[in-house]
């Protein structure tokens, strides 16, 4: 018996738990057989068959049996290693779970960059088809139209063949695979990036056979040139060779056998030629010594505690990342930091290579696929001790990770809201470090309230730095006073005649801050020139034709844009109702700004929105020459408002702080708060005192006040409070069920009916409307985009022992038509 259970275990796994890339309800599993010549492991990459096509997976788990009888065998390996570690497996499945994704939706986001592609069918004619026989149906007109098609553009994309030809043709391209009239084969997608190689030219020729070798070329000049340069050089660049010399003088030296070629590998490092400055560790404050002291004990310990550290602009947080990572490579381990924004990481990057030179990867969106493609690999092999990055570096296969940092962790771009699966980095953070035993440190001058209140409950441990410091003379941290800010109503300067967009205060501080030469930062998140185009006669407001919005008029590029769908129209002198042409920009944004400071005070404005920084490298290129002092002048969105140390900057001006205050959103005080405190951070950070002007149609509001005092007690007292009385997060979690369709009436119907679904089945449960409640049907803000007209459903729960958000949402069977975002940062 012991002999048979030794050979029992000692025998081959038969089939594997696969994920595959298709549509299916969370932490779902394929079972598929394991061929005799493959050998697999948990975290293998794969391909399989599924219905009529072959697509990816992931093995998740192996066994020697299966009750389920016929099943598919796997098709191959992508990879003869496994390509997810066992606790990225993990990861992947608490996430598909946490965020209501396929669990393949949520590997994918851990896979290698060159994997994320798909297998696609291709077609093409049969070299020798069968011969005709009497008992072969007629070729069908449907089918004759997919031969024609072949035969004009040869092997074809499945999907592009079936769109070039009119009607269904699905059924009609299996009869003619089943035929044998076409061929049908699986190939991958042509991947963004791949592995760059040059070829370099060595001297094959031994020293003592030189003369000899040259001797035998004297009549052909370039390949003796050729041969000579290289005696010289040892080794030359392939490229210029060909270059120089010609290629046929390049082949020719080598069919002699006195030049080889080889290739190497190029690395795309985004880093290249950059220069820092190496920085000195600075001298600590009391308060930030000890927050450097409690994290860089649990980075010893192994114990993945979570920190918030809470402090105004300019307190040091950014030294105490610096200090904790420090300790924690020095410790053996490294580190993963974030950023909530690409504008943020030049200057970020700048620091730690100062700190830690040589040993930094970055790596995030802005870069070319071949830079990612590079970075993600070299991040695997262990090269970098620290990894910066956005939102979506948390998943990146840093090894002995014992430090992951979430600078402004209250930034909603954290999460990701428009595409699946719709996970916040901060709730991977947390989930990563207590996989692995990592310490996670949240750190931001404005928490998000949710971070707070989990602080004040002992679910995080709080660090304050209470004070904004610099380095003095001697390097010791000097406190310094916060900005002095102004609160200016703009209703009583309309009364006083003030027709200008700067009121009398900020036209003041502006023209004194440009006199003795220093620099401002104007804010307004608000991009374009104008926010609605109006008709004077009959009030009709033009909207995009797909969105239920105002076009935007941007006067650079003279066009009508929407801000939700990104079209852009051409601009109109007439009324498109009532053919008047009184026409009339309303409102303003920063194109706007721009020209009003050039026009008012005669300087040269930069502006710094999504629309200046599309281009690659655009962020780094206007930073850049804001810090050289090419422009007194900084008017952005919220990119100026975030983590930037700009010294000669003493003024802030916030053109109008109202914008998003009153959205239809939980979340629009504390966004407006968290911007204003931001945004009046950049001024006074250097030797000179700093000043802000708010201006605002509503300087009573809580939000205003708070913010121009920087005073984040005060607005958590009042936020918590009205979070209380309407049962909004921290003290309910949310889930936002949102549906789209072409069809209004259809969509109105859908959320009606899932909305009825999902009160019978809180009845069902016997669930009372104070655990779950469910809000709505209602059109979702904007009630159109992109064509498709939005419905959404709320889903409020009281969390209890009695309530698990997983539990629950199983047992709801929401349609795969509906987008779930558990835990929604915005409602709009």
């Amino acid at each position: 018996m012991a002999a048979q259970a030794e050979r029992l275990s000692d025998s081959k796994p038969q089939f594997a738990e696969i994920a595959v890339d298709a549509q299916v309800g969370p932490d779902r599993t394929f079972t598929y057989r394991i061929p005799s010549n493959v050998t697999l492991r948990p975290g293998h990459a794969v391909w399989v068959p599924l219905l009529s096509r072959k697509v990816a997976g992931v093995v998740f788990a192996l066994s020697e049996t299966s009750e389920i009888e016929g099943i598919r065998a796997v098709s191959g390996l992508q990879d003869s290693d496994p390509v997810l570690t066992p606790h990225q497996m993990e990861l992947a499945r608490w996430l598909s779970i946490e965020t209501q994704c396929s669990l393949y939706e949520a590997a994918l986001l851990m896979l290698p960059y060159d994997y994320r592609r798909r297998l696609s069918s291709y077609i093409g004619l049969a070299s020798a088809p069968p011969e005709p026989s009497d008992d072969q149906p007629a070729v069908q007109p449907q089918e004759e139209r997919i031969l024609e098609v072949l035969k004009q553009r040869g092997p074809t994309e499945q999907e592009r063949l079936q769109r070039a030809v009119t009607g269904p043709a699905a059924a009609a391209l299996k009869r003619l695979i089943r035929a044998g009239l076409v061929w049908q084969e699986w190939q991958w997608g042509r991947p963004r990036a791949r592995p760059l190689y040059a070829e370099q030219l060595h001297l094959t020729v031994p020293e003592d056979d030189a003369g000899e070798a040259e001797e035998s070329l004297k009549n052909a000049p370039r390949q003796r040139a050729l041969l000579m340069h290289l005696m010289a050089e040892g080794v030359v660049d392939a490229a210029q060779a060909r270059k120089e010399f010609g290629p046929s003088s390049v082949l020719a030296i080598r069919k002699r056998g006195f030049a080889s070629i080889e290739q190497l590998r190029q690395v795309r490092d985004p880093l290249a030629g950059s220069d820092f400055a190496l920085e000195p560790p600075l001298f600590l404050t009391e308060s930030q010594a000890i927050a450097v002291e409690a994290i860089e004990a649990d980075v010893a310990s192994d114990s993945s505690q979570t920190f918030l550290l809470q402090g105004p602009t300019g307190s040091g947080k950014t030294e105490v990342y610096l200090r904790a990572l420090a300790a924690c490579i020095a410790g053996g381990k490294r580190g993963i930091m974030l950023a909530p924004e690409i504008s943020l990481t030049p200057q970020l990057i700048a620091r730690l290579e100062g700190r830690f030179p040589g040993r930094v990867g970055l790596l995030h969106s802005g870069l070319t696929p071949g830079q990612q493609y590079d970075t993600w690999w070299r991040i695997r092999q262990g090269e970098f001790d620290v990894v910066l990055g956005s939102r979506s570096t948390v998943f990146v296969p840093q090894p002995d990770v014992g430090l992951i940092i979430l600078d402004e962790e209250h930034e909603w771009t954290y999460k990701q809201a428009d595409a699946v699966p719709r996970y916040h980095a901060r709730a991977v953070a947390q989930k990563l470090g207590d996989l692995i035993g990592a310490t996670v440190v949240l750190g931001s001058a404005t928490p998000d309230v949710v971070s707070y209140y989990g602080a004040l409950r002992t679910d995080y441990q709080l660090l304050t730095l209470p004070n904004r410091v610099r380095p003095g003379p001697d390097m010791l941290p000097v406190v310094t006073d916060m900005a002095e800010v102004e609160v200016v109503d703009m209703r009583e300067e309309l009364k006083a005649g003030v027709r200008s967009i700067f009121s009398r205060a900020l036209s003041d501080a502006l023209s004194e801050t440009l006199g003795h030469g220093q620099q401002a930062i104007l804010f307004l998140n608000r991009r374009g020139s104008a926010g609605t185009v109006q008709c004077r006669d009959c009030g009709h407001v033009l909207r995009c034709r797909r969105c239920e919005t105002p076009l935007t008029y941007h006067s650079e590029g003279d066009r009508l844009i929407c801000h939700q769908c990104g079209r852009k129209h051409r601009n109109v002198t007439n009324c498109t109702q009532c053919r008047s042409g009184h026409i009339r920009f309303l409102g303003l944004g920063t194109q706007k700004v721009v020209q009003e400071v050039e026009r008012e005070f005669g300087v040269q404005a930069l502006r710094w929105d999504r629309d200046s920084s599309r281009e690659r490298g655009a962020h780094d290129e206007i930073l850049g020459s804001f810090t050289r002092g090419e422009a007194q002048v900084l008017v952005g969105t919220q990119m100026v408002a975030q983590g930037l140390h700009l010294p000669n900057v003493t003024l802030v001006g916030v053109v109008l702080a109202d914008l998003g205050l009153h959205l239809p959103d939980f979340r629009a005080g504390e966004r407006a708060f968290q911007l204003l405190c931001q945004v009046a951070g950049r001024a006074g950070r250097g030797d000179d005192p700093g000043r802000v002007v708010v201006q605002t149609y509503t300087p009573d509001n809580y939000a205003i006040q708070a913010g121009a005092r920087q005073d984040y007690k005060a607005f958590y007292e009042v936020e918590a409070q009205l979070r209380r009385e309407h049962h909004n997060p921290p003290f309910t979690r949310l889930m936002r069920f949102l549906y789209q369709h072409t069809n209004p009436v259809y969509a109105e119907r859908e959320a009606h009916r899932l909305a009825f679904t999902l009160r019978e089945a809180q009845e069902g449960q016997g669930l009372s409307e104070v655990e779950v409640e469910v809000v709505g049907p209602a059109p979702a803000f904007p009630a159109r985009v992109r064509g498709r007209y939005r419905w959404q459903v709320l889903l409020r729960v009281t969390p209890s022992p009695a309530v698990e958000i997983p539990a629950l949402l199983a047992s709801l069977a929401v349609p795969p038509t509906w987008a779930v975002d558990v835990d929604p940062v915005t409602l709009v």
